[in-house]
C-alpha cells in the first residue's frame, strides 16, 4: 500500500524513518555520516535526524572508508551476546564501513551496501561492531562476497583506524578489536541488531 501524499512532504529520520533494506542482511541501506579522510567527526542527532558536527578529530588517524549506520538497527543485548562475555551493546545504531573504488565525497547520503564481514570492537566495555561492506554497484569491489575478496590491506586500515582514533597522550585507550569475521557472522550481527531495534522501539 503506498504512503499517503502527506508522507512525502517531510524527510524521514535516517535512523527510524528508513529501513535496513529489502534484502538485508545481505544488501543493506547505509546512511553515510563521514567520508574518507575527513578530519571532522559527524554524527546524526538522535532527536532531529540532522547530521551534526560532533568534534574535529584530535588524533592524526583518519577514517579510510565511508562510515555510517544501518537504519532501524540497535546494538542491544542480542548484538552483545554474539561477542560473548559480560558485555552490553552501545545503544546506538549498528555502524557500517563501506568500501568504494571511486571517491565519494558527500555525506548525508543513502547507499546500497553488500555486507562482506566485520570487526568485533569493544569500546569502553560495550559491544560496538563495525560491519564492513562494499558499495553494491561498485565496478571494482561490487562483486565481493566476503573479506577475502578485497585486499587485506583495506581491512587492516580499518582495524588500525578504530584502534587508534581515540588514542590520546597520557590516556589509556579503551578500544579492543578481536579477530575479524566474515559475511556469515556479519549477517548474524545485523539480524541481531534488527531484533534489538524491534524490541527497543517496536515495528
Amino acid at each position: 500500500m503506498p504512503f499517503p501524499d502527506m508522507f512525502y512532504r517531510w524527510r524521514p529520520h535516517p535512523w527510524h524513518g528508513l529501513s535496513a533494506g529489502d534484502d538485508a542482511p545481505d544488501i543493506v541501506n547505509a546512511y553515510i555520516e563521514i567520508t574518507p579522510f575527513d578530519p571532522v567527526k559527524y554524527e546524526t542527532d538522535k532527536k532531529t535526524g540532522y547530521l551534526m558536527v560532533d568534534r574535529p578529530q584530535r588524533a592524526s588517524s583518519l577514517q579510510p572508508s565511508l562510515y555510517g549506520f544501518i537504519p532501524r538497527t540497535y546494538c542491544g543485548k542480542r548484538v552483545a551476546s554474539l561477542m560473548g562475555g559480560d558485555l552490553k551493546g552501545d545503544k546506538d545504531p549498528l555502524d557500517i564501513c563501506v568500501l568504494s573504488e571511486r571517491p565519494i565525497t558527500r555525506s548525508d547520503i543513502l547507499l546500497h551496501a553488500r555486507v562482506i564481514g566485520g570487526l568485533p570492537m569493544i569500546d569502553g566495555g560495550e559491544a560496538d561492531d563495525k560491519i564492513i561492506a562494499v558499495l553494491a554497484t561498485d565496478n571494482v569491489w561490487g562483486e565481493a562476497r566476503d573479506l577475502e575478496d578485497v585486499p587485506q590491506v583495506l581491512i587492516e586500515r580499518l582495524d588500525h583506524y578504530f584502534k587508534t582514533y581515540k588514542m590520546l597522550p597520557g590516556k589509556e585507550c579503551e578500544v579492543e578489536i578481536g579477530e575479524h569475521y566474515g559475511r556469515e557472522h556479519a549477517h548474524k550481527v545485523i539480524q541481531a541488531s534488527m531484533a534489538d531495534y524491534t524490541e527497543r522501539f517496536g515495528e
